[in-house]
């Protein structure tokens, strides 16, 4: 066990936690909403500090970010635990893990040893994913600082509902996150992630002023957030808050865990969302979960021709020079892209 960050004591023993958005009060013996996190003796501990419960070589595309160093790859780990309850996870087996089961598994794998690794993988990045890495806050947080200091960039991929503080001490050594924006109802956030809409903008508006490169995530579930008046307010949010250089992933849903009533998400839902975020003004809008359609390739704003053509995670037919469209010399926003020169038809996986 590890001694937690960002808590505070309370009275009869209890302790508060500070770490995320939902400020658990925990009693003695007790552990928070994350399952990770526990009350011994009026001390706050983390139960899953090294243990890694999952880690991968993946592409940076997976996360999915779209312009932070296309091509490259990433190191990815995760513990067990989140702080969300989302209906639909499709991680649920390691997320929800310490709810269903209590004792906590894993590997050791202790901050170095995941540098050393990311680096002989020839990884540009560690991702810290699969599960919410807010709840492995102190293990993402240590080894984001021996990653900085090995020229490794860091990634988040997160639902936000991190607390300002814990973002304002973390975020020095992040370089990039995709962020969940679920829907953009309280009533979605409620019944089907068991947390609040309110919480998770305020937090993307924090993420917003560090030096941070942001992408965001929007799952499409039928009958569920697919209403064109509520998305339409969503992209406006992206737009009006974070910019319209801020790229936007709208993703297919297929039934899974606990939410199995609902159908999966139709091409054409995702085609009409793009349009609605393109019609909103912003820049770069992607259809996910459905490899091979078109809505997959990045386009210039100015010029809208193609400058990187995508098939799944692989890159093709790529149309930039420093960064730039070879069509129309219109700057492509991102992290890395000048790293990426036109390649006729040649593939980067």
């Amino acid at each position: 066990m590890h001694v937690a960050r960002f808590w505070h004591a309370e009275d009869n023993n209890r302790v508060r936690c500070q770490l995320c958005r939902h400020f658990c009060l925990i009693a003695p013996g007790k552990r928070g909403l994350c399952g990770v996190r526990e009350n011994i003796s009026g001390e706050l501990k983390s139960l899953v500090y090294g243990r890694s419960v999952a880690s991968a070589i993946d592409p940076v595309e997976k996360k999915p970010l779209f312009h932070f160093h296309p091509g490259s790859l990433s190191y990815s780990i995760a513990t067990v635990g989140c702080n969300f309850r989302c209906l639909h996870c499709q991680n649920h087996h390691i997320s929800q893990w310490s709810i269903d089961h209590g004792e906590i598994p894993g590997d050791y794998l202790p901050p170095v040893d995941v540098v050393r690794r990311a680096r002989s993988a020839d990884c540009l990045s560690i991702s810290y994913t699969y599960t919410e890495p807010t709840i492995f806050y102190e293990y993402a947080h240590d080894t984001a600082i021996l990653a900085r200091k090995a020229q490794l960039k860091n990634v988040f991929v997160t639902n936000g509902y991190i607390s300002a503080p814990a973002l304002d001490e973390i975020a020095p050594f992040i370089d990039a996150a995709n962020i969940d924006l679920k829907g953009f109802s309280e009533k979605f956030y409620h019944q089907v992630a068991g947390a609040k809409l309110s919480q998770v903008l305020d937090s993307l508006r924090a993420y917003r002023k560090h030096d941070i490169w942001l992408e965001i995530t929007t799952l499409i579930i039928p009958g569920k957030n697919d209403d064109p008046a509520e998305l339409r307010d969503l992209a406006t949010f992206i737009y009006d808050e974070l910019g319209p250089q801020t790229p936007w992933h709208v993703t297919a849903f297929y039934p899974t865990w606990k939410l199995l009533d609902s159908p999966p998400t139709p091409p054409e839902t995702l085609t009409r969302v793009r349009d609605i975020g393109l019609e909103v003004g912003l820049h770069y809008v992607y259809t996910g979960n459905i490899p091979g359609n078109a809505g997959e390739n990045t386009c210039c704003p100015q010029c809208h021709r193609v400058v990187i053509e995508r098939h799944g995670f692989s890159l093709h037919n790529i149309h930039l020079h420093g960064g730039c469209c070879t069509y129309c010399g219109t700057t492509i926003d991102g992290v890395g892209l000048g790293d990426l020169d036109e390649s006729g038809s040649e593939s980067v996986q």
